[in-house]
């Protein structure tokens, strides 16, 4: 791909630990991605108008609140709505296998825990976006 796959990276609810975020922000940058990093305590609304305005390719939540199950699906709605339908929902955080299973069947993509090398989000994104948004 000779484009930079852009990524919006960000920490939705009243959660403020943002360390994860922060260290996948570096990551996908390091790996040559553009990373747009929108910080703590957006809500789906703002994340999903930032998508628009940033046209991305991938939105990354990071959630540790256990708002989880209400968070991605209000923001994989609203991507819907706004056309961003062909746009990869992804993420990570405290969520519990089943949670991840139940989110998926609603339009998510792969979560990923605590301790998960870095490379394999960014394995999975790359790869993601090669298949499903190719130049």
């Amino acid at each position: 791909m000779s484009r930079k796959i852009r990524i919006l990276i960000a920490k939705p609810g009243l959660d403020g630990h943002d360390r994860g975020a922060k260290v996948m922000a570096s990551a996908f940058r390091d790996a040559g991605f553009e990373v747009i990093y929108i910080g703590l305590r957006h809500t789906p609304e703002m994340i999903v108008d930032a998508a628009l305005q940033e046209d991305v390719d991938v939105i990354g939540l990071s959630i540790l609140s256990g708002a989880h199950m209400t968070l991605f699906p209000r923001v994989r709605q609203l991507m819907n709505e706004r056309g961003l339908d062909d746009v990869l929902l992804t993420g990570g955080g405290i969520i519990a296998p089943e949670d991840m299973a139940d989110l998926e069947q609603m339009g998510v993509g792969k979560l990923f825990g605590p301790g998960t090398p870095t490379q394999e989000a960014i394995n999975y994104v790359r790869s993601w976006v090669e298949t499903q948004r190719p130049e």
